[in-house]
């Protein structure tokens, strides 16, 4: 075995690229990108701070998510391989903590001792990973499985957004404000989505029409912000962040004490280390791979050893100081190639190319960064809001995601049209065996992220994977070669 043989391939892959990558940023959508992906970034890091904080009894919170992200997405947007793959909380991460947190109360240890010495075995576990090459093991995945995986976190992020509003009319009743609030996001969700058609409208597309598309989110977010703080006179909940950064969440200090637990308990949280470092690897590597492999036109490479590397870093350090443990965002680094992604005029040439770049991944994170210090200007934004701003984000990602677009055409037949024409030269029994297998592995994902085997959710994931290779048996091989191109 040839120790750090990856890592080294990756930086001599990827330095030559680097000064590209803050020069090709001279491009609109660079900028459209930085905005809008701020705003859903933020949104992210609130919610899953929150949630969190709840999980947690205040232990872990808004805060700490908001400083993760900010400084674990600077130091990736500025050292990483992909920096096309945004950071951010995750809702298996989530989960995992939350389970750490019941096991410290029943046993009556201190929590977050524990989940430091957990994210410093698992931070050491993942630098071993990146070390000994294992994300050469993602040769074997593909987008049988990166689709499966896509098209769930997509899922979750609609389900989440709908279930958040559709509680509002729980909690308060049918009431004035419930609709107020289901009005803003679908208002936001609606005008992300109607502005980039606007691009369509003549033989080629206006200026105007091009600007409208690229800051489509932004301007849909502002707007509707604008419209419910001058106009409505309903009084909305606005973002849940605190009112200063300088105490943690709990007021505990934010420098972890190590020696807080017995010595045992320091050994013992190797075993929940195992497992949050299997969480973290697939995290980070399925979404480095829906980026790197998808059908868009990177020209810059990747380089997965070198990014687990850095995850394994930042999981070690925000150990120490009590900060969650942030990983690839799949919905986020889906949605930031999309709209790095240049398209043509007309639709015989959908894409031209990507905007590969350093630079909007850092005005994010800086952003990010600069919102902590602007915590009750943040609350203007009314949650609905983001609310709809998820639902976009997810709509946006299924549009190009063909498990989905297949599986939808089993009930309606015509919804096939938008499919991949590669896909489309397969035959149907194959086509139809295919997104049944697929179906398949993804309800059963469903499930068992749903139910108490949560934390096994990236084993079922990578049960895909074998799945997948005995598909040769029920497939004809030209048939999977259309449809899953490696």
């Amino acid at each position: 075995m040839h120790f750090c043989q990856g890592l080294s391939q990756d930086v001599v892959a990827r330095l030559p690229h680097y000064r590209s990558d803050f020069y090709d940023a001279r491009n609109r959508k660079v900028l459209g990108s930085a905005f809008y992906l701020f705003f859903a970034c933020l949104a992210n890091a609130i919610a899953f701070g929150s949630l969190l904080g709840f999980l947690t009894g205040g232990e872990i919170g808004v805060i700490e998510m908001l400083i993760a992200t900010a400084i674990g997405g600077i130091f990736y947007a500025l050292f990483s391989a992909q920096p096309i793959t945004l950071l951010g909380g995750t809702g298996p991460m989530v989960i995992f903590t939350s389970l750490v947190y019941v096991v410290c109360q029943r046993f009556e240890l201190n929590f977050i001792a524990v989940y430091c010495w957990c994210g410093i075995w698992a931070g050491l576990i993942l630098v071993l990973l990146a070390v000994v090459n294992t994300s050469n093991l993602m040769r074997y995945f593909s987008r049988f499985t990166d689709d499966i995986f896509a098209a769930l976190v997509s899922i979750i992020f609609i389900y989440e957004a709908a279930k958040n509003i559709v509680e509002t009319f729980h909690d308060q009743g049918a009431n004035f404000t419930a609709w107020v609030g289901v009005f803003l996001a679908a208002g936001t969700c609606a005008l992300a989505l109607f502005l980039p058609t606007l691009k369509r409208i003549g033989p080629r597309p206006a200026n105007w029409a091009k600007f409208l598309a690229d800051f489509a989110p932004t301007i849909a977010i502002v707007a509707i912000t604008f419209l419910t703080v001058t106009v409505s006179s309903v009084s909305l909940e606005g973002a849940n962040v605190p009112l200063s950064f300088e105490d943690t969440t709990s007021g505990r200090p934010w420098l972890v004490e190590l020696y807080a637990v017995p010595d045992w308990v320091k050994v013992a949280a190797i075993v929940p280390a195992f497992f949050a470092a299997v969480l973290l690897f697939l995290d980070q590597n399925i979404t480095s791979h829906i980026i790197n492999e998808g059908m868009a036109p990177l020209r810059k490479g990747h380089g997965y050893h070198l990014d687990l590397l850095l995850i394994g870093i930042l999981t070690l350090v925000f150990s120490l100081f009590g900060l969650p443990w942030i990983v690839a965002a799949t919905i986020h680094s889906v949605n930031h190639l999309n709209s790095l992604t240049v398209e043509a005029d007309d639709t015989e040439t959908p894409t031209l190319a990507v905007v590969e770049n350093r630079v909007s991944a850092l005005l994010i994170h800086l952003g990010i960064a600069a919102s902590i210090f602007m915590l009750t200007w943040i609350k203007f934004i009314p949650m609905p809001v983001l609310f709809g701003l998820f639902i976009f984000m997810g709509i946006v990602s299924l549009r190009a995601n063909s498990f989905f677009i297949r599986a939808l055409s089993l009930a309606v037949p015509l919804v096939f049209r938008f499919a991949n024409p590669r896909e489309k030269l397969a035959s149907v029994g194959g086509r139809r065996r295919f997104t049944i297998v697929q179906l398949i592995c993804f309800c059963t994902l469903w499930l068992v992220k749903s139910s108490v085997l949560g934390l096994l959710f990236p084993i079922f994931i990578a049960l895909c994977v074998p799945v997948r290779l005995l598909m040769t048996r029920i497939i004809d091989e030209v048939d999977l070669d259309l449809l899953d191109d490696n």
